[in-house]
């Protein structure tokens, strides 16, 4: 048995496995759990095998959530191992951030070295947005995982032409695709390219080869669609979020065509975004956010607050309540955007004052400078003779369609998207810098390219240091330390090289290696303070975002987002549970009604009990028809429906209108304690709900300025009356 030898790299590498540990496992207990429309979701998986298979948002299967399962599988499969929590849900994200890492690491190493897989492997473990998914129950970084597996089998048919290798590299693929649908397929490019262009094995082999890999690639990507859209529709929950009620609609629909358009803004369901649902606002200093509107369109798009009279209040986020920009806030006047399609887009998106900054950008213009070093150290050609070669070819073609997507696309997709562009740029960094070494060290043109890329780097990082210089402290500070460690490093490296004289000749070589070193330490210190800032502070639930936003003074541990909220601690909801559990009857399936699976989300996580979402995520979708829902409260199997609230399609409308004037109004003093809501008009209208036939068609037609379907005008009504009439 070989003893374990600790090297410098495998300590290196124990350091920045363990830093990868700390940011994402440590004070995990503080998500709460995570975003509650997926955390229902998991809770009722834990409930059935059908509810597990079919991945459905509520324990009776009414309706499923608008994501494909395997991520939430590996969540359900914690919690039934480890007990349903807030940290049971989120320890698989945890655990495939830190196996990223590690994966990472073995790529580059493989390829370029043990020093540039060290700094990938360090420069993904501290990229914000990174840390923040990795810490959430959203499945962006466990799909990551997947797609570094992949990329770890395509290093190897690309360098021995094996089609075994390709074809589970394009497999696992397939496997991403039922974590995030499409968003797997931004890697297909990279595959596809660095096998085409590799001279391991003949061309018609290799062109044999893809073929091949891509009906693995199809049929593992549909695999489970397929299964689930040949179960008869009335034996299994409907598809969220589909026109159909179909997963292969949406596919195409929903997670397809709505999240990819280019120079027009579209918002949920496709074409312009409706009214009320721009996720653009408008940031004041000092506190009011200007121009709130109401978004939609993906799980975190909500502004649900919840049923019992919190609806419309958006709250975190960017822009909202405890966000950039948003009411509370400090920060200086941020473009924000629960929807990253909604920022200005162009070539700077990511650089400017907007709520993707300080995310993903810390590294960019080195991986930029490192990929062109690289090209020219490696004198890549179309040719890929040599696993450098593929290798930046590889991570290349990944990297710049996530830059092309995250900068130019204007569909729907939210910031923590953002995390899967952190692989790629993180590789090209840690390749680059070595790369960058290399060429300083022959002297020439091409050795001002090191000074100049941390003088790029360091330019972008004290730019984004720049918008929280009034807002924090620690942005001061930090602005400081990049000058004085990057760019004060990357001048004098500079002005060695105008000396004219080859590293070689130099006695004193070790200064210039400690001056890149410096330069180094002044590049990673701003990223590792905003990831650090997860520890201590709350990620926004449906928003996961590290960085300097959660140092804002108005941020903190509360820090909520539409969709998330505090789960289990919503003193509305609580005083609305205890109402329905105390009023439920025996027949009763569902505990509640409402519009929209934001409403119902945190009362399923809460009691386990199911909540029949209307109109699915979104409050559109087309579920029931009013004969039907009339049968289900026939039977007793529904008794107190919420009206209002974000959605309501054609069917949805047409049933909260007969549930208006058939059903009882309950006060508002029995299932809420919000003091702003009119008490006194609810009782009235109970009052005079109560004098009206429920046999009868007859509409009261009595509204109070706070009654309706539109945010923030809830009201609960009673159809036991209606059961009961039937029962006599």
């Amino acid at each position: 048995m070989k003893k374990l030898k600790f090297t410098k790299e495998r300590i290196a590498l124990s350091i920045i496995v363990l830093i990868s540990v700390i940011l994402n496992f440590v004070n995990l207990s503080i998500e709460g759990y995570g975003n509650s429309y997926y955390a229902s979701a998991v809770k009722s998986m834990t409930m059935s095998f059908k509810n597990f298979f079919f991945v459905s948002f509520d324990p009776s299967g009414f309706v499923t959530i608008d994501k494909p399962p395997l991520g939430f599988w590996l969540q359900a499969i914690s919690a039934k191992i480890f007990g349903f929590s807030g940290v049971s849900i989120l320890l698989p994200s945890a655990l495939a951030g830190v196996v990223s890492v590690i994966l990472i690491y073995i790529i580059v190493k493989r390829q370029f070295g043990g020093i540039a897989g060290l700094l990938s492997a360090l420069f993904l473990a501290i990229t914000p947005v990174f840390v923040a998914v990795s810490r959430n129950n959203t499945i962006d970084n466990i799909l990551i995982m997947f797609l570094l597996f992949a990329m770890w089998a395509l290093t190897i048919a690309a360098e021995k032409g094996k089609m075994k290798y390709l074809i589970i590299s394009l497999a696992l693929v397939g496997v991403g695709f039922n974590v995030k649908m499409v968003e797997a397929y931004l890697v297909v490019p990279a595959i596809y390219i660095t096998y085409l262009l590799t001279t391991a094995t003949s061309i018609k082999k290799r062109l044999i080869h893809l073929i091949c890999g891509t009906v693995i690639l199809v049929f593992v990507s549909l695999s489970w669609a397929i299964v689930v859209d040949l179960v008869p529709k009335s034996s299994r929950p409907y598809v969220d979020s589909s026109s159909n009620n179909t997963v292969m609609e949406l596919i195409f629909g929903h997670n397809g065509t709505e999240r990819l358009s280019f120079g027009t803004k579209t918002g949920p369901r496709g074409g312009s975004k409706p009214s009320g649902q721009s996720g653009k606002m408008q940031g004041v200093p000092g506190g009011q956010s200007g121009n709130k509107q109401r978004g939609s369109g993906g799980p975190s798009g909500s502004m649900q607050g919840g049923p019992g009279g919190q609806g419309g209040s958006m709250q975190g986020g960017p822009g909202g309540q405890g966000g950039p920009g948003g009411q509370n806030s400090n920060s200086a006047q941020f473009q924000t955007s629960m929807f990253g399609g909604t920022v200005t887009a162009g070539v700077t998106r990511l650089f400017s004052k907007n709520t993707l900054a300080d995310q993903v950008v810390w590294f960019i213009p080195l991986a930029i400078f490192g990929f062109i070093a690289s090209v020219l150290k490696e004198k890549l050609r179309l040719h890929l003779d040599n696993k450098r070669k593929q290798a930046i070819v590889m991570w290349f073609m990944w990297f710049f369609p996530e830059f092309i997507y995250f900068s130019f696309n204007t569909g729907t997709w939210h910031p923590y998207y953002l995390t899967m562009f952190a692989p790629p740029t993180a590789a090209l960094a840690g390749i680059g810098i070595t790369s960058l070494w290399e060429l300083y060290k022959e002297g020439g043109l091409k050795a001002y390219l090191l000074p100049l890329a941390f003088l790029a780097n360091g330019a972008a990082q004290i730019l984004m240091l720049s918008y929280f210089v009034n807002s924090i402290n620690i942005a001061k500070i930090l602005i400081v330390l990049v000058a004085v460690l990057s760019i004060v490093s990357a001048i004098m490296l500079f002005v060695l090289n105008l000396m004219g004289k080859k590293i070689e000749d130099l006695k004193n070589i070790n200064i210039r290696r400690k001056l890149a070193l410096f330069a180094l330490l002044g590049t990673v210190i701003t990223p590792f303070v905003g990831s650090a800032a997860v520890i201590q502070n709350k990620v926004n639930n449906s928003f996961p975002v590290a960085g300097l936003e959660l140092l804002l003074k108005s941020n903190g541990s509360k820090m909520r987002g539409p969709g998330g909220g505090q789960q289990g601690e919503n003193s509305q909801n609580s005083k609305l549970i205890k109402f329905l559990e105390k009023n439920k009857t025996a027949n009763q399936k569902y505990l509640l009604v409402v519009q929209n699976s934001n409403s119902a989300s945190e009362i399923i996580v809460s009691t386990g009990e199911s909540v029949m979402s209307l109109g699915g995520f979104m409050g559109n979708d087309k579920i029931l028809t009013l004969a039907q829902f009339k049968e289900l409260a026939k039977k007793g199997e529904i008794r107190y429906v919420m009206t209002g609230g974000m959605g309501g399609g054609n069917s949805s409308s047409e049933i909260m209108n007969w549930v208006k004037k058939v059903g009882k109004a309950v006060a508002t003093t029995e299932y809420s304690s919000n003091k702003t809501q009119n008490v006194g008009e609810s009782k009235t209208l109970s009052s005079t709900n109560q004098k009206t036939n429920t046999n009868n068609s007859k509409n009261s037609n009595i509204k109070s300025k706070n009654f309706g379907g539109s945010m923030g005008s809830e009201q609960l009504y009673d159809l036991k009356a209606y059961t009961d009439s039937f029962s006599k």
